[in-house]
């Protein structure tokens, strides 16, 4: 009498988030589920705390780079005993769009595509800080502090040409004063009222960030 095989269970995809911070990992984090819900219902995101410098380095300096980064991002994938499936990486461009956020953000994405190989990976490179992204979400931040408000003439504008967003948001929210740990729970504030759907605003490295996570598909593990 032959035995009955039982099949294994397939193993959890495992997306990995890269960033300058566990700030910039966090609001990275709730972007993907906004953006993509079905891709972060179906994977476990988790972080690797390694600091990303990409976007000032070049060929193969880049490739080892990436290839280091992405081999870390699997390694964190075993210890969650899941497959690894893709990485998404944050880097702050501290300047406006233009020629060298174009290049940057060419070069640092197919570095990464080629070190992750059948996997995924996406680059988030935030002109010119993520507290720019978040200034496309302005009542997020009376949400989250009755006492703050972004003034009108802030709204409805591209966020991407303001050179220094934190700056900016430290200046005019003193009570309390704005921090940069403050930038994660401004972001779950506009995921769960709904206001991450409607930017007011623009910002183009957000935009582009935005289409390619919600270009993704969903990945289908292997049973092992």
């Amino acid at each position: 009498m032959s035995r009955r095989r039982i099949p294994k269970a397939s193993k959890r995809g495992v997306v990995v988030l890269a960033g300058e911070s566990a700030n910039d990992r966090r609001i990275l984090a709730t972007f993907i589920k906004a953006a993509h819900p079905d891709l972060a219902a179906t994977v476990t995101l988790t972080e690797i705390t390694d600091q990303v410098r990409l976007r000032k380095k070049s060929g193969a300096e880049l490739a080892t780079a990436a290839d280091t980064l992405v081999s870390k991002a699997r390694g964190k994938a075993r210890l969650k005993a899941g497959e690894f499936v893709g990485i998404a990486v944050h880097e702050d461009m501290d300047a406006c769009p233009g020629p060298a956020y174009d290049t940057a953000r060419k070069a640092v994405s197919t570095a990464l595509a080629r070190a992750a190989g059948t996997s995924s990976s996406a680059y988030a490179l935030a002109a010119a800080e993520s507290e720019a992204w978040l200034l496309l979400f302005p009542a997020a931040f009376t949400l989250y502090r009755s006492s703050w408000r972004i003034p009108a003439a802030w709204q409805g504008r591209d966020s991407g040409r303001r050179q220094t967003p934190k700056e900016d948001l430290e200046a005019l929210l003193t009570s309390p004063r704005f921090r940069e740990s403050d930038g994660p729970d401004i972001v779950s504030a506009a995921w769960t009222n709904g206001l991450l759907a409607e930017p007011r605003g623009s910002n183009r490295s957000y935009q582009e960030f935005i289409a390619d996570i919600s270009g993704r598909k969903v990945p289908h593990t292997q049973g092992r």
